[in-house]
């Protein structure tokens, strides 16, 4: 599966856009990547507890996108962007999306 935040694949045309998808998930910290990233936000610094729960959401809401295309037919996805919300008060949740436009390409 091909995949580009741009439009277009250098050396190959779409010849079918088989439409939006999308891998939406929702994390919330571990207890341990809670207390840590708390200690890390009272002293200060990189918080990478919290990078590390944000990293694997965004590649589970990536391989979700992918299967979606997959099942959809498509072998690239264009124009890929990622968005996240809190959806918790206070932080405690985060939904992360990925979508794109899933396409059929052939090289030229």
């Amino acid at each position: 599966m091909q995949v580009t935040t741009t439009f277009d694949f250098q050396g190959y045309r779409i010849v079918e856009y088989k439409g939006l998808v999308r891998g939406i998930i929702v994390r919330a910290p571990t207890i341990a990547q809670g207390f840590i990233g708390g200690l890390s936000n009272i002293i200060g610094g990189r918080i990478g507890a919290y990078g590390e729960m944000c990293e694997q959401a965004r590649s589970q809401a990536y391989d979700s996108m992918i299967l979606h295309a997959q099942q959809k037919g498509a072998n690239a996805v264009v124009g890929v962007r990622y968005d996240a919300a809190e959806v918790v008060s206070k932080g405690s949740a985060t939904e992360v999306l990925c979508y794109g436009t899933a396409v059929v390409v052939e090289r030229i």
